[in-house]
């Protein structure tokens, strides 16, 4: 017995000792790709196919200036008014565009390199509501709900950037939401931010907001730690004007911009899924096509987000298990281009965390992990089809995408882990098992990955710990963390510079400053 409380006190002492990041059993950028439900044949078709849209079909609502770079460079504007992109202007844009792209952090230890198939877990989303578990209810999602919200991710081991989650409903003027939107998510993480803008004068006074957090231009255009996330097509094939013009203004000025088409599968995409991938691959090479018209190379995310309907109905389904093919066929094709991509995947229909949350996420997250998408986005947090976000959510979901890393990395074969000579020892001479094999302890934390929350003890031992349920202890996690983490990377008189320069919407006191 004692022999084993002893083995047992150095399994804790190893488990709580830290780990070097390159030993650590999960780790930001572990290669995917191993999931392929294309065939070579079908990648191929749907890559003519995408070519073809772009030729034949192109694109309604381009902006002048859209169609004067475009078709500077070969685009050709027809009598009905479609911008088209012949496939020798969209190969041309293959080989300039810019690749091996690194998202830079606030924190240099917490940069994101997105070459090949490496993989990176994001939030995401514009819900306009807070999922609110501690009242049982759902309500208007708030500037403060971002900043928190922010600040719990930043906390979280296996979410690797924060993009917005939510869309601050106490803003009403549309200049001070792009700005203050910003502000809480740059202010609450140090890791990469992702955002969105809704008019391109609002994007140049938010490049002054982060060459001042930056300490200057050149220094913001040398590790830009802010990407727009633009939404630049409405499907099917129609530019958004707005939204063409936010994106202008991000390339000129440094920043770079996560393409996004968010077509509905059998509602503003084809149903049949081929269809789909096919024309959310067009709108993204498009907007590829005018991004490298404006600045060659300049760095670019392709963020093919194809959702689903409930054709039954016609709302949106984004636990269903084609999101999860959908978005692991896009990063298929993503491979194929070798292209920075992105997708969505993790936007459960369910209204709290519950089983249909979890089983949902975790289905919809793995098949975009394992297909080796360099960003999956919207893996955390988000409920009710993305009009409700969670922030204890983000706690348990971080356990998800712990697990799901750990099936990225798969299985190391080597001399050392085939265990012959350990293997031959315990079963010849040894006490018959390897609980308290030097090789246990070495590996119990670079071979395994715990979780946070999910219980792993027996009945006995969960009914002496009071039956703990794991909604509340993120509750109670998520109000220890809004207590005591206030991230101080932007120093107090950087601030005091943004708040005499911008409608900066909470008061110091409201963010623990």
């Amino acid at each position: 017995m004692a022999r084993r409380l002893g083995g047992r006190q150095a399994r804790r002492a190893a488990r709580a000792a830290p780990l070097a990041e390159a030993s650590r059993p999960v780790r930001p950028g572990q290669t995917g790709g191993q999931y392929r439900p294309l065939s070579d044949d079908g990648v191929a078709a749907i890559v003519d196919n995408a070519f073809r849209v772009l030729d034949r079909v192109g694109f309604a609502d381009a902006t002048p200036h859209c169609i004067e770079t475009c078709t500077a460079v070969g685009a050709v504007l027809g009598d009905d008014g479609r911008l088209r992109m012949p496939r020798r202007l969209v190969e041309q844009t293959l080989e300039q565009a810019r690749r091996n792209l690194v998202l830079h952090a606030q924190d240099p230890r917490r940069d994101l390199d997105l070459s090949g198939t490496r993989v990176h877990f994001s939030t995401a989303g514009a819900a306009v509501q807070l999922a609110d578990p501690e009242n049982d209810l759902y309500r208007d999602s708030e500037a403060q709900d971002l900043y928190d919200m922010a600040r719990i991710a930043d906390t979280c081991e296996h979410i690797h950037m924060f993009q917005r989650t939510l869309v601050p409903r106490d803003i009403s003027d549309n200049y001070a939401l792009d700005i203050n939107t910003l502000y809480c998510s740059v202010m609450g993480t140090s890791k990469h931010v992702g955002s969105s803008w809704t008019l391109p004068e609002h994007v140049e006074k938010s490049l002054e907001m982060l060459h001042a957090i930056a300490g200057g231009e050149t220094e913001w255009r040398i590790r830009p730690f802010v990407s727009q996330s633009n939404c630049f097509v409405v499907p099917p094939m129609k530019f958004a004007t707005d939204a063409l013009e936010c994106l202008r203004v991000a390339v000129q000025g440094g920043m770079p911009v996560l393409l996004l088409s968010a077509g509905q599968a059998g509602a503003t995409a084809p149903a049949c899924l081929a269809g789909t991938v096919s024309q959310a691959w067009a709108e993204c090479l498009g907007g590829l096509v005018y991004v490298n018209a404006i600045e060659p190379g300049a760095p670019a995310i392709l963020g093919a987000w194809p959702f689903v309907s409930d054709l039954r109905t016609g709302a949106m389904s984004g636990g269903s298990p084609e999101q999860g093919l959908l978005s692991a066929a896009c990063a298929q094709v993503g491979n194929h281009f070798d292209l920075p991509f992105g997708t969505a995947c993790g936007m459960t229909d369910a209204k709290f965390p519950d089983f249909q949350a979890g089983a949902e996420r975790a289905g919809t997250v793995l098949s975009a992990a394992l297909s080796g998408a360099n960003i999956v986005y919207e893996s955390a947090g988000m409920y009710a089809s993305l009009l409700g976000t969670c922030p204890e959510s983000l706690l348990l979901d971080n356990d998800v995408l712990g697990a799901v890393g750990r099936s990225i990395r798969g299985i190391e074969v080597n001399p050392h882990t085939l265990s012959f000579d350990e293997i031959e020892q315990v079963c010849t001479g040894g006490e018959g098992h390897y609980l308290g094999s030097a090789n246990t302890l070495q590996v119990m934390q670079t071979e395994y990955v715990y979780p946070d929350f999910s219980d792993r003890n027996s009945p006995t031992v969960w009914e002496e710990q009071g039956k703990p349920i794991l909604l509340n202890r993120a509750m109670e996690r998520k109000r220890e963390i809004l207590a005591h983490h206030v991230p101080r990377h932007v120093g107090d008189e950087v601030d005091a510079r943004l708040r005499a320069g911008f409608p900066i919407f909470l008061s110091p006191g409201a963010m623990g400053r």
